[in-house]
């Protein structure tokens, strides 16, 4: 009967401790938010967002019950063009004096592919005044003990598409610039 309450008992603790809620935060030094769009029909231009924080939450070590909540400094969107990035910034586009914070939060997470590292991520993404559901691709990278901060680390990848005139930005004619645009997020976290 004592033995049958401590394994009662090693179980029920191993339970609370794997079913606790972790939180992680993007190593701003090793995420990077990227996109792409396509001018002219025949070239491809590359931009990113500088200023970004990602934070995570979930129970699972899989991360197969995560939910992300990102926020982005609209202002720090980057193109290497100057000129090109102040049109960006002005009412032609972002018009970031009105709508300075893009944000993304997640509502469900499925594993589609039978692997255990890739997943679709669904959430509410808000740009430029407008919030629309979108999906996207996410592959966790695994986990690993930072040699520099002794902490525990975790990867991702999340790739996918939106259209640009779902949120207002831009011009509707996709000549000069496709309405696709294609996302490219890879971030390192550290464990809280």
């Amino acid at each position: 009967m004592k033995k049958l309450f401590f394994i009662s008992a090693i179980l029920v603790a191993g339970n609370f401790l794997f079913g606790q809620t972790t939180s992680w935060k993007n190593d701003p030094w090793h995420s990077k938010l990227t996109f792409t769009v396509t001018h002219k029909g025949f070239s491809t231009i590359f931009g990113l967002f500088q200023k970004f924080d990602v934070s995570i939450t979930s129970s699972k070590q899989d991360f197969s019950d995560a939910v992300f909540n990102l926020s982005v400094d609209v202002a720090s969107i980057n193109t290497e063009v100057k000129m090109r990035d102040d049109d960006l910034r002005s009412p032609n586009f972002f018009d970031v004096s009105k709508y300075p914070v893009m944000t993304f939060k997640s509502t469900a997470i499925r594993n589609t592919t039978g692997m255990k590292d890739r997943f679709r991520i669904t959430g509410d993404l808000t740009m430029h005044g407008i919030t629309k559901t979108v999906t996207m691709d996410l592959w966790f990278r695994g986990t690993l003990e930072d040699a520099m901060s002794k902490k525990t680390k975790a990867g991702f990848q999340l790739t996918g598409m939106i259209s640009r005139t779902d949120f207002n930005v831009g011009p509707p004619d996709p000549f000069d610039i496709s309405t696709d645009v294609i996302i490219n997020a890879d971030g390192e976290f550290f464990k809280q």
